[in-house]
């Protein structure tokens, strides 16, 4: 059971869209919480590998009140979501908020923080060959161009209101432009939606 204030512990990369994603939503819902920082090629990222804190090697991943552990970020979202403002009520909304959740897993992670980490870590320098790069820029334009199409006829993901969904979506794609190098001035949609998430009451950026 889910009780309000209970101590949680949060195993983030700072660098990382998924580990902000769930700081964003914590803080969203003013939910306190430790946090933990395990950034690529850190001691504390050694330690919680080490001690098993990290189950799938990798952050985010929340340590519970009872200790259990809960990796992946939407996973994460969804455990936190549950039964707040950003959790449809309604049925068909609830599992449209979750399509777009698989869809930015399964495709637009793979793009557009794939190109970001590429242009943007040291150690991921060797692979952004100009192919590659270039082949992620038109991927992520096709991407981003649905977002468009979608955010065009609304305001919100899933539903009339803010879900978890824009949440998941807002994390690597606010920084697409500034890390990715992608041309966000041709989403005008996307622009206008990622200003909507920003001015949400509670809203942290991703270096906060």
């Amino acid at each position: 059971m889910k009780k309000k204030g209970f101590p949680l512990k949060l195993y983030s990369m700072p660098s990382s869209g998924n580990s902000y994603k769930v700081r964003l939503l914590l803080a969203l819902l003013s939910r306190a919480c430790t946090v933990v920082d395990v950034e690529y090629g850190s001691l504390a990222l050694e330690a919680a590998q080490r001690d098993g804190r990290l189950p799938f090697g990798k952050a985010p991943v929340l340590e519970l009140s009872d200790g259990r552990l809960l990796p992946e970020s939407n996973a994460i979202l969804c455990w936190l979501g549950e039964g707040t403002r950003f959790w449809p009520t309604d049925a068909v909304e609830r599992a449209e908020m979750l399509a777009w959740m698989f869809w930015e897993q399964n495709q637009h992670e793979g793009v557009i923080a794939v190109r970001a980490a590429l242009a943007c870590y040291p150690h991921r320098t060797a692979d952004a060959t100009p192919e590659r790069m270039a082949a992620l820029l038109e991927a992520g334009h096709r991407l981003l161009g649905i977002m468009e199409a979608h955010l065009a006829r609304r305001d919100w993901l899933a539903g009339d209101a803010v879900s978890l969904a824009d949440i998941c979506l807002y994390a690597y794609t606010h920084s697409a432009g500034s890390r990715g190098g992608f041309d966000m001035a041709r989403f005008p949609a996307v622009g206008a939606w990622l200003d909507r998430v920003a001015a949400l009451p509670g809203h942290v950026t991703i270096d906060a």
